[in-house]
């Protein structure tokens, strides 16, 4: 039946299948993804993809021209669409390769580049049949207009004319060949690091809710809510021993009380992607070992920070952390000799890896390179002691990362993780009493003085905006005589402390008690 209605239905350019959907388009040209016209909020005139213009794509390709022998070609192929189920696909991402050249966010493309031609797009070719049912895609004329190809040819001529290209090349290169951790473009990359604040929330949340699932779909629900497309990478959220499986991703266990958690997560926002790891314990109390552990692990992590700048590498980093990792066993007593192999089942990962457009960005690019400006890499040490730890018994099952995104700068570097976000406070419990006021400090849970406290509540408009889970909403108690009041969520739950001088006002809203706490 499919195959009857695809005969029956007349075959029609670009641009009149363009004009069948003007009518929930207005008349906006639609190339099956956002530009200018389509999405003012998200692009400026003269961009491909957010913040990134037609003439860094232009840039982009010239300097990768530049690496190409004289006769040589490159080919980038777009990611191909994978199916969950034989009508139900899985969520689309364009491979980082491709979309670092063309900007072309849809699958199904190839990208052909040689000093003889330039740039030469192979693009799917648009049928009305599939307009209807997916929607509109890019074709050829997209690729001369909108992605600003030097050639396009739709992909029915890929046989025809792409043999003749690589016959007449003297070497040919493919999509790993050609990635670079280096992006001009940074202003995506910081608002996708920038999950930090997402997950200061889920820290918030994890006193309540200590289930790894519900802190994996609250940590996505926040990142999502500021923006993010999509999650980079499955979130590790692994309670007690679990968080010392490195890469743990079956999220089912409730986290027992005492246990610390560690949560590995990532978003993605316009193609850029972040990388960002926390350990905390939700009950809100570190136990004697935790807190021994956990500070040598995020003093290592402020050391080797520091030596992030141009002409380092992640090689001398990593060399540094072990030499102070093993010290630090070795005086806690989970090493005998600080010299034991048996450092590297403690921590057998890298300090860090480069970060882009993936998660490691690229992999064929050596730790050994120096870092130059402009490249981001991560900083993540940490210690996994599995539970049959046959040393002190008290240190068995504890998993501890800290993971921070680094910057290079040309005058050293800049940390994007923790910076604005250092500081939480936490309206719970916190393992101590409902009176107490406590905040969380680079990952670390303690008692704020009152002066600190009040400093942070009532100093700062910027502060205040950081301790609500979300922008200010209208509450969803209705009022039969105006408009609901402004939420006040959070702040109401200090009205019990014994350390404020607190302002009440009781108000009824529908036939329910209100009260607003101002201080």
């Amino acid at each position: 039946m499919q195959n009857l209605v695809q005969k029956l239905l007349p075959r029609t350019t670009f641009k009149q299948a363009v004009a069948f959907r003007a009518y929930c388009t207005n008349k906006i040209l639609d190339i099956g993804q956002p530009t200018a016209s389509s999405h003012p909020q998200l692009l400026n005139e003269g961009e491909i993809t957010p913040g990134i213009t037609a003439e860094e794509y232009i840039t982009r390709r010239k300097r990768l021209l530049e690496l190409l022998p004289q006769n040589g070609l490159a080919i980038i192929a777009a990611a191909p669409v994978k199916m969950m189920t034989d009508v139900v696909p899985y969520t689309f991402r364009q491979d980082a390769d491709y979309l670092y050249i063309t900007g072309c966010l849809q699958p199904g493309g190839l990208a052909v580049m040689s000093h003889e031609f330039g740039l030469c797009m192979f693009m799917p070719e648009t049928k009305p049949y599939d307009v209807l049912w997916q929607g509109q895609t890019a074709g050829v004329d997209a690729a001369l207009e909108f992605f600003k190809a030097d050639q396009a040819y739709p992909m029915k001529k890929l046989r025809e004319i792409l043999p003749d290209i690589i016959r007449r090349s003297s070497k040919l290169f493919h999509n790993s060949n050609t990635a670079t951790p280096t992006y001009l473009d940074l202003e995506a990359f910081r608002k996708a690091a920038e999950n930090n604040c997402a997950l200061l929330q889920t820290m918030i949340h994890s006193k309540t809710y200590p289930h790894e699932s519900m802190l994996s779909a609250k940590v996505e629900y926040e990142c999502r809510m500021r923006g993010a497309q999509r999650m980079a990478f499955n979130p590790v959220v692994g309670g007690g021993c679990n968080g010392s499986v490195i890469h743990y991703s079956r999220n089912d266990q409730k986290v027992r009380d005492g246990d610390f958690v560690l949560m590995d997560v990532g978003c993605e926002l316009h193609g850029y992607v972040s990388d960002l790891t926390r350990t905390w314990p939700p009950c809100g109390k570190f136990s004697a070992a935790q807190e021994e552990l956990y500070e040598l692990i995020l003093q290592t992590n402020k050391e080797c920070i520091k030596l992030c700048k141009p002409g380092a590498t992640i090689l001398e980093i990593h060399n540094y952390s072990v030499e102070t990792l093993r010290k630090g066993f070795k005086e806690l007593g989970i090493l005998q000799n600080w010299k034991s192999d048996f450092y590297h089942h403690l921590n057998p990962t890298s300090i860090g890896h480069y970060l882009g457009m993936d998660v490691h960005d690229c992999a064929r690019v050596g730790y050994d390179r120096p870092l130059k400006p402009g490249v981001v890499i991560t900083i993540e040490p940490g210690v996994y002691v599995p539970s049959s730890f046959e040393g002190s018994e008290r240190f068995a099952g504890i998993g501890i990362r800290i993971e921070d995104e680094v910057l290079i700068t040309e005058s050293g570097h800049e940390g994007w993780m923790g910076r604005d976000y250092s500081l939480v406070l936490v309206m719970c419990k916190c393992g101590v009493c409902s009176d107490d006021v406590t905040c969380v400090e680079k990952n670390r849970v303690k008692k704020l003085t009152r002066v600190e406290a009040k400093e942070l509540l009532v100093g700062s408009q910027s502060a205040k905006s950081k301790f609500t889970t979300h922008p200010p909403e209208k509450s969803r108690f209705k009022s039969p005589t105006g408009p609901s009041r402004t939420s006040r969520v959070g702040f109401s739950r200090l009205k019990n402390s014994r350390m404020w001088k607190r302002r009440i006002r009781t108000q009824h809203r529908g036939g329910i008690q209100v009260k607003q706490v101002s201080f």
